[in-house]
């Protein structure tokens, strides 16, 4: 930090099987630093953004927050991509005492309980994001438990979902019996035995929650609607709705249809006002960029980081800045719920919504109750 800027860093997969998630959250960040540097900054500082790559691979995560915190000397971190990845990062912002906001992931490691001083969240978690799609599945299109079954990325995002899916079904309907669970190894699309196992599963399986990134959900939608073609397929968020969308229209309308995903931001076809405000920026400062959700995710996490940074004042460090967060209660961000912080509240929004891919590969409303 200067007199005349602020530099947050952001670790994100820029290359690999998962890029263009990384691209999309930096997309959003940047687009809300542009909006409010435009407008002359916070308290007389621009704001920027500086990107490591880090492959979504753990193993890469701690050299490039070193690099952030010692080559680019960023105050603080935001929008960082991933829950295996979060597991690295996370303790390195806590020994340094630096922010850790509106990282991409709803994983409960962030959201412990008193919550990490540092680590604050913007969205809604994946244990609220799988229980509005359980209590779907069973109360609206009254399945069993037992026709329910995960496929997961094997590693600590598919175990932070798959926790959140038996956590709903014992709530819902007292079930404790075991999930079928499969999966596949991270930046890959092997589906082949998930789709074996579901196939000789004893139960006759009629829907799959999906934790799991864009390429490897479309390659096991494909290869499990071509099998069974009233399956219902769910994802949750970090999937990469419109990455999933562009993939599923690739195969053809069929494989598309019908396909759910939760989503912890507005339709970005919505007109609320901070829907409008986001495509205007973002058509502004990136001409030629489509909306997405990844990205609008991003922009509405970069203006709550700004509204803590102009309540802090310009005397900013990162205790006034943490003190600022849980101060901030009922803020408006126009998504249609307000955003809300504390002492034992470091997560701004609990806000799910439903929507569901048509044939043309767009994304309509699905109501969840």
């Amino acid at each position: 930090m200067s007199d005349e800027e602020v530099v947050f860093g952001m670790a994100a997969p820029l290359s690999g099987a998962s890029r263009e998630l990384g691209r999309q959250m930096k997309l959003g960040v940047e687009t809300a630093f542009q909006q409010v540097d435009e407008a002359g900054g916070v308290h007389g500082r621009k704001l920027r953004l500086a990107a490591v790559d880090d492959g979504y691979e753990p193993t890469r995560t701690a050299a490039a927050m070193k690099d952030l915190y010692q080559k680019q000397e960023v105050f603080g971190f935001v929008g960082n991509v991933g829950t295996p990845t979060a597991a690295v990062a996370i303790p390195f912002a806590l020994e340094h005492k630096m922010l850790f906001f509106g990282a991409f992931t709803g994983a409960s490691l962030l959201r412990r309980d008193p919550p990490d001083r540092y680590v604050i969240n913007f969205r809604a978690s994946y244990v609220e994001e799988t229980a509005a799609v359980v209590n779907y599945l069973v109360n609206v299109r009254r399945l069993r438990p037992n026709q329910i079954a995960v496929f997961a990325q094997k590693d600590s995002y598919g175990d932070a979902g798959t926790a959140g899916v038996a956590r709903a079904l014992r709530n819902v309907r007292g079930d404790r019996s075991a999930i079928l669970r499969v999966g596949y190894a991270r930046n890959t699309i092997d589906v082949a035995e998930a789709v074996e196992t579901i196939m000789a599963h004893p139960f006759v399986i009629k829907a799959v929650v999906m934790i799991g990134t864009y390429r490897a959900c479309a390659r096991f939608i494909e290869r499990m609607r071509d099998l069974k073609p009233r399956m219902i397929f769910t994802n949750v968020s970090f999937v990469g709705s419109t990455a999933l969308s562009e993939e599923l229209g690739l195969l053809g309308p069929r494989y598309a249809e019908g396909v759910i995903v939760t989503q912890v931001v507005p339709p970005v076809e919505s007109h609320s006002t901070a829907v409008l405000k986001y495509r205007a920026a973002l058509d502004k400062f990136f001409p030629g960029e489509a909306p997405d959700y990844v990205s609008l995710e991003g922009y509405l996490a970069g203006l709550v980081l700004i509204e803590a940074m102009q309540r802090a004042g310009r005397e900013l460090d990162s205790e006034r800045l943490v003190d600022a967060f849980e101060s901030m209660h009922d803020f408006d961000l126009g998504i249609g719920t307000p955003i809300n912080f504390g002492l034992t509240e470091h997560q701004g929004s609990h806000k799910v919504w439903g929507t569901l891919l048509d044939a043309q590969g767009h994304f309509e409303v699905l109501e969840l109750e």
